[in-house]
């Protein structure tokens, strides 16, 4: 079981809460263990948008596995405020230091730059307040521009939305992406990857639609793209004709099942040569027969 607690301060924007607190819950909803709680220094929590929030005064025992997210505050800077007591951010500085995850949203960066996880480290806020972010923390490395950054289990998100691609990230990582592709589903939310890449990933690029047939027949290709997987096979996995399911899957991605397949072996291999492996043995690995297709397809990416 991995414990989700968000810190809970003054003037909380309740997207910022609300949105990473959805993708937690859906996850456990699809039976992924996560407990949700909510702790602040004081009761009763007033946020930006008028509704006041009731949060727990103690924290819960954390472990490596539980992650802590700071959600972000109505501020026209990160000027100081709110408040945040130094009991609060040692609690921050005591989970990382234990091999825990923590991560903000939006000006939530602010909390984890007073905590000190922000020096030497690679991160990011809303671009409204990233020069107050650099200048009151210089040892800080402030990514402009991003959705997201990670670095040494420290996670940073620019705000509003971009706190439910932190989340689903963070669920990616730690179940695949087709469950973080099956939580955006239920979400109705069109799912990312990582928030520093220009590019997102070809297994959730082509989620973003709404054809349960097709994200099924997805599932299928995710767990098996390295292995043979012949187009009746697949339109008789999901009780289809062969000719629907190219119709669905093309109007649903635009691409057909094969290059789907492909991009995903393409992907896979990239990072593999990436990490220092041979084209033949990446090739291998991702399932070509051959690896003059693999040659062939990464020169057509090139151009």
């Amino acid at each position: 079981m991995s414990r989700i607690v968000f810190l809970l301060v003054p003037g909380v924007h309740l997207l910022d809460l609300a949105g990473p607190a959805q993708v937690f819950s859906t996850a456990a909803d699809f039976g992924h263990p996560y407990t949700l709680s909510y702790v602040a220094e004081q009761p009763q929590v007033p946020t930006a948008q008028g509704l006041p929030l009731v949060a727990g005064a103690d924290w819960p025992e954390l472990g490596p596995e539980d992650l802590i997210v700071v959600p972000g505050w109505r501020t026209g800077a990160v000027d100081g405020r709110p408040v945040i007591g130094t009991a609060t951010l040692q609690v921050l500085r005591d989970h990382h230091a234990r091999g825990g995850t923590v991560a903000s949203v939006c000006a939530g960066a602010e909390a984890l730059g007073r905590a000190g996880l922000l020096d030497g480290r690679r991160c990011t806020t809303h671009h409204d307040v990233q020069d107050e972010l650099a200048q009151r923390h210089p040892a800080a490395v402030v990514v402009r521009d991003v959705l997201f950054t990670v670095d040494d289990r420290v996670i940073t998100s620019a705000g509003i939305a971009s706190g439910i691609d932190m989340a689903l990230h963070v669920v990616a990582t730690r179940h695949g992406p087709a469950v973080a592709a099956q939580v955006a589903r239920g979400m109705v939310v069109h799912t990312r990857r990582n928030g520093h890449e220009p590019q997102s990933s070809a297994m959730l690029r082509h989620r973003s639609h709404l054809d349960d047939t097709v994200h099924r027949v997805q599932n299928l290709i995710d767990a098996r793209f390295d292995r043979p997987l012949p187009l009746p096979a697949l339109a008789s996995a999901v009780g289809v004709s062969e000719r629907t399911l190219t119709r669905l899957f093309s109007r649903a991605t635009g691409l057909t099942p094969l290059r789907y397949q492909q991009a995903l072996r393409l992907e896979h291999a990239q990072h593999l040569i990436s990490h220092g492996a041979t084209i033949d043995a990446a090739a291998r690995s991702a399932g070509f027969e051959d690896p003059r297709m693999l040659r062939r397809l990464r020169a057509r990416t090139a151009v």
